[in-house]
């Protein structure tokens, strides 16, 4: 049975993008199970009282039903460097539980703090986030991520990144790369600078 997780960032007493979340949860039971009774995650949010001021980490694990919840404190990773991982044949668009795959990838990335997928000469994202990447003061991700994080595409919605092709032969054309995902925006991101991207 196909298992899938939804990882939703609480903040400042805020589920944040909930709603894109239950459209990616919904979406994705319909498309592995069919036509389901649609699930609203912030009906089964509830934040334990020591983490009710804090920023969390909530994990819903999920199949055709919700099958557990959990809520972590985040802290964000220092990621300062990245290494190419070529893999044409790389397929994460749904957000499934078992990242065994991605993970073999990810153990390849030697000293460096995480990796960057490139698929048929294009630059795709990392092993946990989004990758988006800085040209002339303006934000651009690449047209097909691995996966399509909330996040980016709230930020793709309100302009404040543009979608296009991201070719690794371009890659010194930007001055540098940063990291988004549910629980990390463009302004709390690592900062990484081109040179820091191992070949």
């Amino acid at each position: 049975m196909y298992q899938f997780i939804e990882t939703i960032c609480y903040n400042n007493g805020v589920f944040e993008r909930i709603e894109l979340h239950n459209n990616r949860c919904n979406r994705t039971r319909n498309h592995f199970f069919g036509k389901l009774p649609t699930i609203h995650l912030e009906s089964v949010l509830s934040i334990p009282g020591p983490l009710i001021d804090k920023k969390v980490k909530c994990t819903v694990n999920y199949g055709i039903e919700l099958n557990n919840i959990e809520y972590s404190l985040y802290q964000i990773r220092q990621i300062k460097s990245l290494q190419l991982v070529y893999n044409d044949t790389l397929d994460y668009s749904f957000k499934f539980a078992d990242r065994s795959k991605l993970q073999r990838l990810y153990d390849l990335k030697g000293k460096c703090d995480d990796i960057l997928f490139v698929k048929d000469g294009f630059l795709i994202d990392s092993f946990y986030a989004n990758t988006i990447y800085l040209r002339d003061k303006r934000w651009y991700s690449h047209t097909i991520p691995l996966l399509f994080g909330t996040r980016l595409e709230s930020y793709l919605k309100e302009g404040l990144i543009t979608s296009s092709p991201i070719r690794l032969s371009e890659l010194h054309l930007f001055k540098e790369v940063r990291i988004i995902n549910a629980m990390i925006s463009i302004e709390d991101s690592p900062i990484i600078p081109i040179e820091a991207i191992l070949f």
